[in-house]
């Protein structure tokens, strides 16, 4: 590979890197500049993809679970998995075509979708199903389920 590859190489994955931020590319571009520093000493083809990979794959081996947690550190991991399977009280209508239902679940109020897009009247029990974004998706509760 020539040099002008190897630059090509390395600004390609630090633009797809700043592209998405996820921590997926930056490692190759590590490999890159490991295969242009040998290109540049005079290495043979071999020799530079094999430092390549070699560089890449420690780079993400030693390096990315530590990113990982300093990048993720402000996440706030929350217990909304924990509601699915949970008994609720519709509030509101719900009403798939007018996009409507409310539901009150451990004294908060959120938005409800039917799983089975029937409409659910307020004052029914219902089982969550699981959970789109702010959404509760609710089928309603069948009788001596509760």
């Amino acid at each position: 590979m020539s040099v002008i590859g190897w630059i090509g190489a390395f600004l390609f994955f630090i633009i797809v890197e700043m592209g998405t931020m996820a921590l997926t590319t930056i490692w190759f571009a590590g490999g890159a500049l490991a295969g242009l520093i040998l290109c540049l000493l005079g290495a043979g083809i071999e020799v530079q993809l094999a430092a390549f990979a070699l560089v890449s794959f420690a780079l993400l081996g030693l390096t990315r679970p530590l990113a990982l947690r300093y990048v993720n550190r402000r996440v706030k991991k929350t217990n909304v998995d924990s509601l699915i399977g949970r008994t609720a009280r519709i509030t509101e209508e719900v009403d798939g075509e007018a996009q409507t239902g409310a539901a009150v679940l451990d004294g908060n109020v959120w938005t409800a979708r039917s799983a089975t897009g029937e409409k659910i009247p307020a004052g029914t029990l219902v089982k969550v199903q699981k959970i789109q974004g702010v959404k509760l998706i609710v089928e309603p509760v069948k009788e001596g389920e509760h």
